[in-house]
């Protein structure tokens, strides 16, 4: 959907230099330029635009549940780690990029949904998507957020990232997380609480083509990912009118479930065994969330979650 749109708006773009209205192009040119550093220092929400209510028909086609399990106090940062990406990040957008109820579960915190710093180079589209909450998931980006000295951030980052998304099919729960560390870094450096959260029902939208790691489709995806800096997972679902085929995702409900914050001492200089350690405790309180709520969602008892 995110490509669609921003293909759109860069073919819009390209028919103002074309066309007649080079003029505006230029003029947007230098906005650009001026703006460029916006998506870094906390993006430009609007919330007219969160406001939408396409966004309210959005939440209720699947439909979309935001669940709370614990309170989090406006007086601190949080760090919130998103699981799984599958191939629509619906959960995250859903509850952190529209006038959802997190703003009544969690009074006092304003959410930012960090995602890769290239959509940001898209013209028009970068206007939208700032507008949305959404900011860059760079460094100085993250940074910036929990930064703020009287609480009430919260950055939320897709752990698994755009490589995460090529696991995406319907029933898998393997989470690409042993690696990833730079978020524990950060949290700790800004002393921001980390929260887990786990999306129930996020891969069961599309299916995908079958990928298994070492296949060829799945060698050509990930060196395209490299390359470009997002996947593309070969995926379908339904049409518009029918059930057996299309790029509209399947009304499966999703339960995006906010677990308890872990409390994070600031440690601007952390070394490499205090990584390790948090990195330990969050996947052993992301685990614990996993399995507190599994049975709720129709996940069999004999299924947990895969860490690689």
């Amino acid at each position: 959907f995110l490509c669609l749109v921003a293909q759109f708006c860069c073919g819009f773009f390209v028919i103002l230099i074309l066309g007649n209205f080079w003029f505006l192009a230029v003029l947007y040119l230098l906005w650009l330029y001026l703006d460029w550093e916006t998506p870094c220092t906390g993006g430009r929400r609007s919330q007219w635009v969160r406001n939408w209510t396409v966004w309210k028909y959005f939440r209720e086609y699947f439909p979309i549940h935001l669940i709370k399990t614990s309170d989090l106090s406006p007086n601190h940062n949080y760090l919130l780690g998103f699981h799984p990406h599958g191939v629509l990040v619906a959960g995250a957008f859903g509850n952190f990029c529209t006038s959802s109820s997190f703003k009544n579960l969690f009074p006092g915190l304003t959410p930012y949904l960090h995602i890769m710093p290239i959509w940001f180079s898209c013209p028009f589209f970068r206007e939208y998507i700032m507008s949305a909450g959404m900011v860059s998931a760079s460094k100085k980006s993250v940074s910036y957020v929990l930064d703020n000295k009287g609480g009430g951030h919260a950055s939320v980052i897709v752990i698994g990232g755009a490589e995460e998304s090529l696991n995406a099919h319907p029933g898998s729960l393997t989470l690409n997380i042993l690696k990833r560390k730079g978020f524990i870094k950060m949290a700790l450096k800004h002393g921001a609480h980390l929260v887990p959260v786990f999306s129930f029902g996020e891969n069961e939208l599309f299916k995908q083509v079958a990928n298994p790691k070492g296949s060829r489709l799945r060698n050509v995806q990930e060196k395209l990912q490299k390359i470009m800096g997002f996947a593309l997972p070969l995926f379908h679902a339904r049409g518009v009118f029918q059930y057996s085929f299309g790029l509209i995702p399947y009304r499966q409900p999703i339960h995006t479930v906010v677990g308890s914050p872990i409390p994070v001492k600031q440690n601007l200089n952390p070394t490499t065994e205090e990584i390790e350690q948090l990195h330990a405790l969050y996947l052993q309180k992301l685990r614990t969330l996993f399995e507190e709520h599994k049975r709720n969602y129709g996940i069999p008892e004999h299924k947990s979650l895969i860490f690689e």
